[in-house]
């Protein structure tokens, strides 16, 4: 089991592994030795989240998230399959911890005192340069 946050967890066994070829350096080697990761783990299936953790899956996963649910994650950084298959495993519980963060609500603040004579000076300043910029009537004078 992998703990995810207080109440999610992930059993090990949901997700399936496939090692494929990875491109990249490596040289010859890189075309024998099937290094490259791909996890798949299907979220709706496996765990029992709200929608609304489920959108924000969806928002930070974006193309890695499929219409069945599958999350596909694949890594293919490193030359050993053992580094690769930890570091695909990092990033599902990094995707899996983020999506469980709710965002915070954001609190509606007053403007300052000090900010609003800042604007009202400011407005009576600009009025000013606009009224010097108007032509003169003879007839008030």
């Amino acid at each position: 089991m992998i703990k995810i946050s207080n109440n999610i967890y992930v059993n090990k066994k949901d997700i399936k592994e496939t090692f494929i070829k990875s491109s990249g350096p490596g040289g010859q080697h890189v075309n024998k030795v099937s290094t490259a990761v791909q996890l798949r783990f299907n979220v709706i299936k496996s765990l029992e989240i709200s929608n609304n953790m489920l959108s924000r899956l969806k928002n930070l996963a974006g193309s890695k998230f499929k219409e069945n649910g599958d999350l596909i994650i694949e890594s293919s950084k490193h030359k050993s399959q053992i580094i690769n298959r930890k570091d695909a495993l990092d990033k599902l519980v990094y995707l899996l911890k983020e999506a469980s963060k709710k965002p915070k609500q954001r609190q509606s603040t007053s403007p300052s005192k000090s900010s609003i004579e800042k604007r009202l000076k400011d407005k009576r300043i600009q009025s000013l340069k606009k009224k010097d910029r108007r032509k003169i009537d003879p007839s008030n004078d």
